[in-house]
């Protein structure tokens, strides 16, 4: 059995109960857009909480779009969005630099990378040069334009949508991009009485237009601080580790997850914990948010015949807790 605090905790020791409330409304504000998506709605907050990015691939229509403009009004983020397209540049991205007669220099101008929440839909349209423009921002928060570095606005939150790969005019994301993104998850058709619900009701748009912002940016900033000081033991911290090495001696699996993957779980399962309302992390946590960390990043072998899904589950099924 894992071990657990001696005095166990709750997000009551690390969240004021303003903050709570605040959180707890975000999370409602959004599932009354995103109906019947309560889990997918919970991931999101999750990768926020943690610092990750979040990368969502689904079928055109089924909300990836409505969710990102929904988080960024409700957690009250400067919001950018970027249409990837096959001619879009790096430059379109990140900035570019312009010569100015009058002072006879050159001056940056910022790109929309330059925000809090960067949407980049349909992020696997454009070329894999492109898409590499945002390697640095979303490892490091800056990016780095004719030898100066330029750091971006904090917190900040990429929320990528791709399609399907097999759908016309796609590339494949790179897998330096994929790691990237702590988190990947599809949104799937709505259940029969949700989607019943959104077809009667008023146009998503319009109630996107009378939402407004539950959170501000210091008060992400201070769930983020408070996501890292969720308790992770050092039986959790064992039980990560032990799925690590798993996936590295797995048969169908090329290349296993880094340590920077196992960095992610262990960061996303103290999100997940806070907003269950506990102060310490347990293995539901983990089992609760790898299959959206581990499935993109695993590399199988030519032979493999075998899911990333079933992979995953098969990962989590075989691997004893500690």
């Amino acid at each position: 059995m894992p071990d657990s605090p001696s005095t166990p905790s709750s997000a009551t020791t690390l969240l004021p109960q303003a903050l709570r409330d605040a959180l707890a409304s975000s999370i409602a504000q959004v599932n009354s857009i995103l109906l019947g998506k309560k889990r997918e709605v919970d991931l999101a907050f999750v990768c926020l909480l943690a610092g990750g990015h979040l990368l969502i691939e689904d079928l055109p229509g089924v909300g990836k779009t409505t969710l990102a403009h929904a988080l960024a009004i409700t957690l009250g983020l400067d919001f950018q969005r970027v249409q990837f397209t096959s001619d879009l540049l790096p430059s379109d991205i990140i900035g570019v630099s312009i010569y100015e007669r009058e002072t006879g220099a050159f001056r940056f101008h910022n790109g929309p990378v330059f925000t809090q929440l960067l949407l980049a839909d349909e992020i696997n349209r454009a070329t894999p040069k492109t898409q590499s423009a945002l390697l640095e921002a979303m490892a490091e928060g800056q990016v780095t334009v004719d030898g100066r570095s330029h750091a971006l606005p904090s917190p900040f939150f990429v929320v990528a949508t791709q399609n399907p790969v097999d759908f016309a005019g796609t590339y494949p994301l790179p897998d330096s991009q994929l790691d990237r993104f702590m988190l990947r998850m599809s949104l799937g058709y709505p259940d029969s009485d949700a989607e019943r619900a959104m077809l009667g009701s008023t146009d998503r748009r319009v109630l996107l237009e009378r939402l407004g912002a539950c959170l501000a940016p210091n008060q992400v900033r201070a769930l983020r601080m408070a996501s890292r000081e969720v308790v992770a033991s050092s039986a959790l911290i064992g039980y990560v580790q032990a799925l690590l090495e798993a996936s590295r001696q797995h048969a169908e699996i090329r290349v296993g997850l880094s340590p920077r993957a196992g960095l992610a779980v262990i960061a996303a399962a103290r999100a997940n914990a806070l907003l269950a309302g506990r102060g310490y992390a347990i293995p539901e946590d983990v089992q609760a948010v790898f299959p959206h960390i581990a499935a993109h990043r695993l590399s199988l072998g030519s032979s493999a015949r075998s899911s990333r899904t079933a992979i995953v589950a098969g990962l989590i099924g075989t691997t004893p807790v500690r």
